[in-house]
């Protein structure tokens, strides 16, 4: 559990500064979309010639395309306006999300693990690590997931017209409690637990099956070191 506790908080220091620009651009497609809601125009403003242009005009219709835009434009702009800080803008909440799973993925993982195992001296078969990979992983994080709530709603820097805003982690929770309930901090628990599910069941395939330590021994530098 201390292992695990060291594995992430060392983690959170890149993680952080990729979900903050994931959130925004999220975020950026959902605020577009928003935008992209017809805008009534006078139709005595404008003056067409073009018939059939004018049929369209007199519907009072106006829609704006959305500007694409890219996690390399966000992060410049998080920079510019926010520096380094920016990027690591919720911190805080990660930490409290990423350290409590992997205090309990690890211990759950180690001991469904050793389940599998005909001898001590024998490794668990490929598929039962598999199977405990997937087992840990969706645990975990259904059980952190009240702090990726928190995390997302604070990393959320572009806020919709009647979205709340946050300051800090304990404002976040007691505007959610009160405002949408304890189910809020529930909410994508079952996507969560289908993505890390796979990702760590196939991570600890490839770790026990020693796919990592072959890469590395049959390496170039490693065979020039040799």
């Amino acid at each position: 559990m201390l292992a695990g506790c060291a594995a992430g908080m060392c983690q959170v220091i890149v993680t952080t500064p990729m979900e903050m620009l994931k959130i925004q651009l999220q975020d950026a497609g959902r605020l577009a979309a928003q935008q992209q809601k017809p805008v009534i125009v006078s139709s005595t403003k404008l003056v067409v010639t073009n018939p059939v242009l004018s049929r369209s005009y007199n519907s009072g219709m106006v829609v704006s395309a959305p500007r694409a835009v890219s996690a390399t434009q966000i992060a410049k702009e998080l920079l510019q306006t926010h520096g380094i800080k920016g990027l690591y803008r919720g911190l805080g909440a990660t930490l409290m999300r990423d350290v409590p799973f992997s205090i309990v993925y690890f211990p759950l993982f180690a001991n469904l693990n050793h389940l599998g195992k005909t001898s001590p001296e024998e490794s668990s078969p490929f598929y039962w690590a598999f199977l405990s990979g997937c087992v840990a992983g969706s645990t975990a994080a259904v059980a952190v997931n009240p702090c990726d709530v928190v995390k997302t709603r604070l990393q959320s820097l572009n806020k919709g017209s009647n979205e709340e805003t946050y300051n800090g982690v304990v404002d976040c929770v007691s505007k959610i409690l009160r405002k949408e309930g304890p189910s809020a901090f529930l909410k994508g628990a079952g996507c969560r637990a289908l993505v890390i599910a796979p990702l760590f069941g196939i991570a600890q395939v490839m770790y026990f099956v020693g796919v990592g330590e072959y890469i590395v021994d049959n390496s170039p530098l490693h065979l020039l070191s040799a």
